[in-house]
């Protein structure tokens, strides 16, 4: 691994193990490897009370959230679109934590943060909790797992998980977020439910920067909660684009090396295209909702289901149909494919039913 590789995986580390802080008064820090950009700046807010350090960050005070909000509209308007995409950011507190480069963000990712404490806030404090929907075995009609699936664990402090998320890609918190998520899905398995049951976890492929390092928390978390490996299914979240398949491939691999199993999600349609399925060779793949959804009016959509099946079952993966929400899609589907879930068989609980 090159020197810039290095860099940037010890400042994603920092991050995911990083604190930013809330507090109402503090100081922003502004940093660039642009010449002159801070000097810039420090022009224009030295009335401010900045300051510059011999390293050439900018520490500017604030007394008040609003203040904070203000100083940032401010440097857009001092900066040019272009200077701003090379800008970092973090925040300190007034009593001087201490500064560790790898927390800086870049300016747009710092600016989310500052409009959307209260996200940063329920990331941070993990102010969330694992519900479970159950996945049904179509040769038994029984329970061969549940699907964890993120959810507020407060009235105060309510969020829509795609939300969150969202903002968690957009202000550079991806990687806190799902190492976080999956760890709590892990803990909650672990005292809700039988060996043998599997786990069904979300994962983002972007927030795992190297897979050797970044899911080291995560098999910890597997050991410290005395959960069978072959019990857990790591699956690539609807929301995740395949755009480097090689690295998602990387992931998959270091995955099955610890004896947990992968799910391909979203298959037959996007970017997980029945090419995908055959290079990644997931254990379970999950068909697209688009297909499941009324397929028993739509010859067209049982075809396609059907080569899936073909080609899910010549390299060994089971096909699970997710997003069953009438009888009539389950009684069409289920002489095809191995797992079936959705409402029609039970929403997302805190507790197995």
């Amino acid at each position: 691994m090159d020197r810039k590789l290095v860099a940037q995986h010890m400042e994603t580390c920092q991050i995911c193990q990083g604190k930013i802080p809330l507090d109402e008064s503090g100081r922003l820090i502004l940093s660039s490897i642009e010449p002159g950009v801070t000097e810039t700046l420090h022009r224009s807010f030295k009335k401010y009370g900045a300051e510059m350090s011999k390293q050439g960050r900018l520490f500017i005070p604030y007394d008040s959230w609003d203040n904070l909000e203000k100083h940032l509209f401010r440097t857009e308007n001092i900066l040019p679109e272009e200077e701003l995409g090379r800008l970092r950011g973090s925040l300190m507190t007034d009593t001087g934590s201490k500064h560790f480069p790898g927390n800086d963000f870049s300016y747009y990712e710092l600016f989310e943060q500052v409009k959307h404490p209260i996200f940063v806030k329920i990331i941070q404090e993990r102010l969330f909790q694992s519900f479970m929907q159950p996945v049904i075995d179509t040769a038994t009609g029984e329970p061969f797992g549940y699907e964890f699936l993120l959810r507020p664990n407060s009235k105060l402090f309510p969020f829509s998980p795609g939300e969150l998320f969202a903002f968690s890609q957009r202000s550079g918190l991806q990687s806190m977020l799902d190492s976080q998520a999956r760890i709590n899905a892990i803990r909650t398995g672990a005292h809700m439910l039988e060996n043998g049951m599997k786990r069904f976890i979300n994962f983002l492929p972007s927030s795992i920067y190297d897979p050797r390092h970044c899911l080291q928390s995560t098999f910890k978390a597997v050991r410290e909660y005395g959960v069978q490996a072959d019990d857990l299914v790591f699956e690539v979240v609807e929301t995740e684009k395949i755009e480097d398949i090689n690295h998602l491939q990387f992931i998959f691999d270091e995955y099955k090396k610890a004896g947990v199993h992968v799910a391909l999600d979203d298959v037959g349609s996007g970017h997980a295209t029945l090419e995908v399925l055959q290079k990644l060779k997931p254990d379970y793949a999950k068909i697209d909702r688009s297909l499941v959804d009324h397929c028993d009016q739509h010859p067209e959509k049982i075809a396609y289901i059907k080569k899936l099946k073909e080609t899910a079952a010549a390299q060994g993966t089971l096909l699970l149909a997710e997003g069953i929400e009438r009888p009539e899609e389950y009684e069409a589907l289920k002489p095809i494919v191995d797992l079936v879930q959705g409402y029609f068989f039970g929403r997302p609980l805190m507790k197995p039913a």
